[in-house]
């Protein structure tokens, strides 16, 4: 209980992708790290009113740094002829030594991005409007533009109250154990004159697909001829019930052996018609010298015309 994962870090790797892109050596990390620490800070500071959700860095080989400003008001950051960008870049690379290149890119739908709710919440809550009243029309206002599911957080002494509580507001669903569910998170604080009072927001957009590689589509190719041959093995296998049945038939026929000793003389009869199969073959084994002799026979017959002339000569005589 108690241990709560924050749904940014959650999906790092998943579908969402670092916020900061570089590499670097062991040595050297520790003060990059800061570096970019410190760079959000003073963006953030000096843009404060220009409704920035995400500030991306990249280094590239050539120690160039590139920073992305995610900005629902780009005529803010940008300003007269882009004379803020230009101020901006020279006081970063005058503070960290490095060539440094703002690109902007803005926030079509700052309704659907966790941190710019946050932070209006927050601000409305600095001009003592109610936090029920702002909580719920950046509910209705977020579910008009699309999200399937918004969540809303306020604690700290809310109302001015002297004993500090939480309450929430929520439309739809938030999945937050889903790891393909894209949730954006945001949070934000708003300082009153009774206290600091904490804003967070969990927007559920929809569920990301998970990107497929080609090679993973080729590769999967040889799988498919082994499992071709599974059809056949459910045919045996529905086959097998058929065996049981007869098994299950062949009971019955085990069960009359039991009760044959009661009826010996049925027995002895059936056993007797065998007996008198063996008979009547040696029947036909003796028909068959029978047969043989059969030509004896035509062999005397033959000899006997040859007495009969003979005989006849010895009348004429």
């Amino acid at each position: 209980m108690g241990h709560k994962v924050h749904p940014n870090a959650f999906r790092l790797g998943v579908f969402r992708p670092w916020e900061a892109n570089w590499f670097a050596n062991p040595k050297d990390y520790t003060k990059m790290l800061h570096e970019d620490l410190e760079m959000r800070r003073v963006i953030l500071a000096r843009l404060r009113n220009a409704g920035i959700a995400k500030i991306e860095t990249e280094r590239s080989s050539n120690a160039q740094l590139t920073v992305t400003i995610h900005t629902a008001k780009p005529g803010i950051v940008i300003g007269k002829g882009g004379s803020s960008v230009d101020q901006l870049r020279e006081d970063l690379e005058k503070r960290f030594g490095n060539r440094v290149r703002i690109s902007i890119q803005e926030i079509k739908q700052p309704e659907l991005d966790a941190q710019l709710v946050a932070e209006n919440i927050a601000s409305q809550i600095e001009r003592r409007i109610s936090y029920k009243r702002a909580m719920k029309q950046a509910i209705l206002r977020t579910m008009r533009s699309g999200a399937k599911g918004v969540r809303i957080y306020c604690g700290g002494r809310l109302r001015g109250a002297e004993m500090a509580r939480r309450e929430w507001d929520r439309e739809g669903r938030v999945p937050l154990h889903t790891l393909r569910a894209n949730i954006d998170f945001g949070r934000a604080t708003a300082n009153t004159t009774f206290g600091a009072i904490g804003v967070k927001c969990w927007i559920y957009k929809d569920v990301a697909a998970p990107l497929r590689k080609q090679p993973v589509v080729t590769d999967a190719a040889t799988p498919i001829a082994e499992i071709a041959p599974q059809p056949e093995l459910a045919a045996v296998l529905a086959e097998q019930p058929q065996v049981e049945a007869q098994v299950v038939t062949a009971e019955p026929e085990v069960a009359t052996p039991t009760v044959a000793p009661r009826r010996t003389r049925a027995t002895t009869t059936t056993t007797a018609k065998p007996a008198a199969k063996p008979k009547a073959e040696p029947k036909a084994k003796a028909a068959a010298p029978k047969a043989k002799a059969a030509p004896k026979a035509k062999a005397a017959e033959k000899k006997a015309p040859a007495k009969k002339p003979t005989t006849t000569t010895k009348k004429k005589t």
